[in-house]
């Protein structure tokens, strides 16, 4: 897929879709999955996700709505990533499966390195 036909797809007014047209403008890359897969199986994965990034005090913008529409959608998805060039943002959609259509669309930040150390359970056993 061309980026500007990505961009073209990605043309709903609400905030995680400006934010992946506006990364994909600033050069970033993006990846659009060749099969399409039932959606109820992504909207399991990031149903799980959505409850570790809040117990995190994260709010992905649109994640709970990509969720909900994946939940209740009746026909295959592709799915897509798009990461900003400086890997501080991440956006995630899916796509219809002929990839002529937006379904969902999700953006949130990426937490810093030692952010995500912090959070991570130490493997390190302490030996007193």
């Amino acid at each position: 897929m061309e980026r500007h036909e990505l961009q073209a797809l990605l043309a709903g007014d609400d905030k995680a879709c400006a934010r992946a047209r506006a990364v994909l403008r600033a050069g970033g890359e993006y990846s659009v999955a060749d099969r399409a897969k039932d959606p109820r199986e992504h909207a399991g994965v990031f149903r799980g996700r959505l409850l570790r990034m809040r117990k995190r005090g994260h709010e992905p913008e649109g994640l709970e709505q990509v969720v909900r529409i994946l939940g209740s959608h009746g026909f295959p998805v592709r799915s897509g990533l798009i990461t900003s060039a400086d890997r501080a943002w991440f956006s995630l959609f899916f796509l219809d499966q002929d990839a002529t259509a937006l379904v969902a669309c999700a953006t949130w930040p990426v937490p810093p390195i030692a952010a995500r150390h912090e959070e991570a359970p130490s493997l390190r056993e302490d030996r007193g």
